[in-house]
């Protein structure tokens, strides 16, 4: 099993302050810190990471979210996993998630 096929095993959650609000057909990240918002590290989703991020919520491992992909955007597996991970990668760069499993 190489490094890639263990990281579909994980399971990440979205961390408590960072809020989503969908505006105008786009969906944007704010972290929240103490009762302020950060706005200079505000993140826009596009389409395939909106729906990553909404399929966090259920906290399943990340290839189940990786099985989705190419049946909501119809797109091949390869490409779906490239957008998953660089995706995870980013949000979790960002801090915007943490590891459950």
């Amino acid at each position: 099993m190489n490094l890639k096929d263990q990281t579909l095993k994980k399971v990440y959650k979205k961390r408590e302050e960072i809020v989503s609000r969908s505006i105008a057909d786009e969906t944007i990240l704010v972290p929240i810190r103490g009762k302020l918002a950060d706005m200079q590290k505000i993140f826009s989703l596009n389409p395939v990471a909106d729906f990553i991020w909404n399929k966090l919520d259920t906290e399943m491992p990340l290839e189940s979210i990786l099985d989705q992909i190419p049946i909501e955007f119809d797109v091949d597996e390869e490409t779906a996993r490239e957008d998953l991970f660089e995706f995870i990668n980013d949000c979790i760069a960002a801090d915007l998630l943490e590891q459950v499993v």
